[in-house]
């Protein structure tokens, strides 16, 4: 799989050198716990991981690191023997195997971060190629300085990264191996590293769950357009359905008036046959009373009587219930009555023609 440049990284220095270096969280971790404990005699540990080129630039990523457990100092110059370096040597093929020796560190007491000619014969001697690294830490001040070997030299670089992901290999070998170097099990696990790593894991998932928090108010705001544009929709529809209807009623209203009026103008006709027909008076009368209506001299209005008994009178062009019951009545008190005696929830409609029971 190619390599990528992390995602999670914290810069430490200037990185505008080559390679570009960057080192594991958990392995800058296990390299502070042995320059703590190496205040007494030197302390060495090979670096593991891999030389990578990612988009054209090259790079060294250090993902593990192994002790070496016999580091000694004659003379002035610094020195590993041929047993420690190969016990260290298989320590990484049983820890990390697959991974390559990129370089390696060292933390010694009472001296200078300075080069001597050592260093390099060591860096040498390990088979060390170029590009990899060694890294010289104070054991009793917070310093450090990185080198890379280049031209057959180790040039001091300007800074590096740490980076965070999952290395369960190196957490691996720091608890199988922490009595060697005196560290407590709550010290490999709260570690200095650990806690910036989880800080920073906290404020991403802290900025994620604000972008979340927003995507949920935008998501809210657009819902209620929809909502709004939707109520608007039905109102306009139920608007047209109204005005649907009443064009509805209005023709049907217009239809029934027209069948009215050609009624009433037919049954002026009959009247006027039968008038022409009848002697006279009283053989009128006695047609009146054979259709069962009773004139009312007063005011002119027929009022038809029904087979039970009943009196009902007939709508005509612009009557009201008002209108009709000032007209039977004198009064518009019984206009009320007249709607609860034909069941008629709206006193408005009614047509030309209806017959209406009377109290």
């Amino acid at each position: 799989m190619e390599r990528k440049f992390p995602k999670n990284v914290r810069q430490v220095g200037n990185v505008s050198d080559i390679p570009k270096i960057y080192l594991e969280d958990y392995v800058d971790t296990y390299l502070d716990q042995l320059r703590s404990r190496a205040k007494e005699e030197p302390t060495g540990a090979l670096l593991l991981g891999e030389n990578a080129v990612v988009e054209g630039l090259e790079c060294v990523y250090i993902t593990g690191a192994v002790r070496i457990e016999e580091v000694s100092e004659e003379n002035g110059e610094i020195c590993i023997s041929d047993p420690a370096r190969e016990a260290a040597l298989r320590e990484c093929a049983e820890y990390f195997p697959g991974r390559d020796v990129v370089g390696w560190a060292l933390a010694a007491p009472g001296r200078p971060l300075v080069l001597s000619g050592s260093m390099v014969q060591i860096h040498e001697q390990l088979g060390l190629k170029k590009n990899s690294i060694f890294i010289m830490k104070h054991p009793e001040e917070d310093e450090e300085i990185y080198f890379a070997y280049k031209f057959h030299e180790l040039m001091q670089m300007g800074g590096y990264y740490i980076f965070y992901e999952k290395n369960p290999d190196m957490q691996n070998y720091m608890i199988n191996t922490r009595k060697q170097i005196g560290v407590t099990p709550s010290e490999v696990v709260e570690d200095r590293a650990a806690k910036n790593f989880r800080s920073a894991v906290k404020e991403k998932l802290e900025a994620q769950e604000q972008r979340s928090n927003s995507h949920l108010v935008y998501l809210t705001s657009v819902l209620l357009v929809v909502v709004v544009l939707a109520i608007g929709i039905s109102a306009m529809n139920n608007y047209d359905k109204m005005n649907s209807v009443q064009s509805s009623i209005e023709t049907l209203s217009k239809s029934v008036q027209g069948s009215s009026e050609n009624t009433v103008t037919a049954e002026e006709d009959v009247t006027t046959d039968q008038q022409e027909e009848q002697p006279d008076d009283a053989d009128a009368s006695d047609a009146a009373a054979d259709t069962g209506d009773v004139q009312t001299g007063d005011t002119g209005v027929s009022i038809q009587e029904g087979e039970s008994g009943e009196e009902y009178y007939t709508v005509q062009r612009g009557d009201t219930l008002d209108k009709i019951s000032l007209k039977l009545y004198g009064t518009t008190d019984e206009a009320e009555a007249i709607c609860k005696m034909n069941g008629l929830t709206d006193g408005n409609l009614i047509f030309i023609g209806q017959k209406l029971l009377l109290p």
